[in-house]
């Protein structure tokens, strides 16, 4: 019998339903509710059985499941991320810009703020491209856009290249 057959649960079930099925069933074998010996050790052999089955069930049950992460207020992910800028740390706040619900001129500028940091620099001129589309009077957004650009530009030089090479073999990265 696999685990979710010993449970009594199809093999789609959730952590939830795994949960409520391993404490009805231990319930029912528990070797405290058997006076007799023999009994008490048969619901021990049972117990013992039912707990791999529940840790077995729940890790197949956690691996099937894919990481969603919950869509927040376009404000919140904004604050968040900038904090997380301030911090030089990229690439979470890059997730978790991405978080937000929807996007506006300020977020597309904080991406591109991001990208920058991350030296993506075409893609960061992309972001600040579409900020100053919506928001074609602000300087800043068209400051952010320029500077992309002529970091694209520079990092075509093969001198930048290397440099850019040899500064991530020294330095590299931090991660998450």
């Amino acid at each position: 019998m696999n685990a979710f057959e010993l449970l009594g649960l199809p093999a789609d079930a959730d952590e939830q339903q795994i949960r409520r099925a391993y404490h009805a069933k231990v319930k029912s074998c528990h070797p405290d509710q058997f006076a007799d010996q023999e009994k008490q050790q048969q619901a021990q052999a049972q117990l013992v059985q039912l707990n791999l089955a529940y840790e077995e069930a729940l890790r197949k049950a956690a691996a099937v499941k894919p990481t969603v992460y919950q869509r927040v207020p376009v404000e919140q992910a904004k604050t968040t991320a900038k904090r997380l800028l301030s911090q030089e740390r990229y690439e979470s706040a890059l997730l978790q810009l991405g978080r937000a619900e929807s996007r506006d001129d300020e977020w597309y500028f904080i991406q591109g703020e991001i990208l920058m940091g991350m030296k993506q620099y075409g893609s960061a001129h992309q972001s600040f491209r579409e900020a100053v589309r919506l928001q074609p009077d602000n300087n800043e957004y068209r400051r952010g856009a320029l500077d992309a650009a002529v970091a694209v530009k520079k990092r075509q030089r093969w001198t930048y290249r290397m440099a850019d090479w040899a500064d991530g073999i020294l330095h590299p990265r931090k991660r998450l």
